[in-house]
């Protein structure tokens, strides 16, 4: 057991890199990075990729799809282990545990039951980690790994497949979006105390996780719900504007939305992607369509935003490039990566980095005017839903049950 001197010692330690997390380039502190657009900062691309990346280590953590936070030296995960949600932190150089708390955890059943582990990702900021578990139990813990914590605002109401929803921090405040299809809110906590800020209850979650925009000095939380995409106040939770965006048939809300200054785009099966200028208008705001592609219609990735450029995958399985602009089509690859549309884009700076659930990832060159394929490399020998962290020359990958750090140079 760690003495009480040393304890104290790692508590501080964690406590110091936590908070300076936000002035080291190579962090992923949150959902999709940094600023939750998919861009890793400070990765270093090879100049000729091999054919394997050497593992410096793997350790078991338990299930989960959720991606790990990287912070400094230390990385978050969020996963199952028998009746238990748990909350590891590691060390990101050699895979060691430096601390984890856990807490039992509503079983997953029905048809999610194929992936009982948390899909949510966990948050850091402000000395905090912030997650959120399959059922809607919300926790927040210190540097050290103390519980500070936990709010269940819908007992056992969740979304069909569960919360999938991660939580973001802003201005002190954790936002979830929690409670199932027609019960449920966006809820904002007090991050130091967990007290409720405020709610807006008119919509329940589906699948897809909220992005932060700022327009006339006004920040908003904008995220979709189980039938719109909405922007809401991050200071009182009033609603600024909403569409309306139904799903249809077998579809769902999920994937984030991309903000390009005061044009927010997002997509979702069978209805295509669509662009939207959020402008203020009297007293509120205003959401004016600029353009809409029906050919592309991603389920559940998120794109990425590269240069004016739109890069994602299509409801068919193949990656694609459209102008962030005009909503034209610049090219589709024609080979079907991922049918299920299980697949994560992260922009790794001189190259675009695609991940399958199949765990061959593939690395492709950010061009609007063909698809051309630098490398293509198999990465666990189990099916992977979260993200690759990309930071300087290493690449972290959370597969089934384990996380791994892969050594690119």
């Amino acid at each position: 057991m760690m003495s009480t001197n040393r304890g104290r010692v790692v508590a501080a330690v964690c406590a110091v890199v936590i908070c300076a997390g936000s002035a080291l380039a190579q962090d992923w502190p949150q959902w999709r990075g940094a600023n939750r657009d998919g861009k890793a900062s400070g990765f270093t691309a090879p100049a000729k990729w091999p054919g394997q990346l050497a593992q410096k280590w793997k350790t078991t953590v338990g299930t989960g799809d959720s991606t790990p936070a990287l912070v400094g030296d230390k990385l978050y995960v969020f996963s199952r282990q028998g009746d238990e949600e748990v909350l590891s932190c590691l060390n990101a150089a050699d895979g060691k545990e430096v601390w984890k708390d856990k807490y039992t955890a509503q079983a997953v059943s029905g048809p999610a039951a194929r992936h009982p582990g948390p899909r949510s990702s966990p948050a850091v900021a402000d000395g905090k980690v912030v997650t959120l578990g399959v059922a809607g139990v919300v926790s927040c813990w210190d540097a050290s790994g103390k519980l500070l914590w936990r709010k269940d605002p819908f007992p056992k109401v969740a979304p069909k497949f569960f919360a999938a929803t991660s939580p973001i921090i802003v201005d002190g405040k954790a936002i979830v979006h929690v409670g199932g299809q027609g019960n449920g809110a966006i809820i904002a906590f007090d991050l130091a105390s967990g007290d409720e800020k405020w709610r807006w209850g008119a919509e329940g979650p589906d699948y897809g996780s909220p992005a932060l925009m700022t327009v006339d000095g006004v920040k908003q939380i904008v995220t979709p719900t189980e039938k719109s995409i909405v922007g809401i106040a991050v200071a009182d939770g009033k609603l600024l504007w909403q569409r309306s965006f139904p799903i249809q048939g077998m579809a769902y809300n999920a994937a984030t939305p991309i903000i390009d200054g005061q044009t927010v785009i997002y997509t979702g099966k069978g209805r295509g992607a669509k662009a939207v200028k959020i402008a203020k208008k009297g007293d509120g705001f205003e959401a004016t369509e600029l353009w809409s592609n029906a050919d592309l219609a991603p389920q559940f990735t998120s794109p990425v935003l590269r240069d004016g450029l739109l890069f994602g995958l299509s409801d068919k399985g193949n990656l694609y490039c459209l102008d962030a602009k005009t909503g034209k089509t610049d090219w589709t690859d024609a080979t079907a990566r991922d049918r299920q549309g299980f697949t994560s884009i992260v922009d790794g700076g001189s190259c675009l980095v695609a991940l399958p659930s199949s765990s061959e990832m593939v690395v492709f060159k950010p061009d609007g005017k063909q698809y051309e394929e630098i490398a293509k490399i198999k990465v666990s020998d189990t099916p992977i839903y979260a993200h690759p962290v990309l930071a300087g020359n290493r690449i972290f990958i959370r597969d089934a049950e384990s996380v791994a750090l892969l050594a690119v140079q």
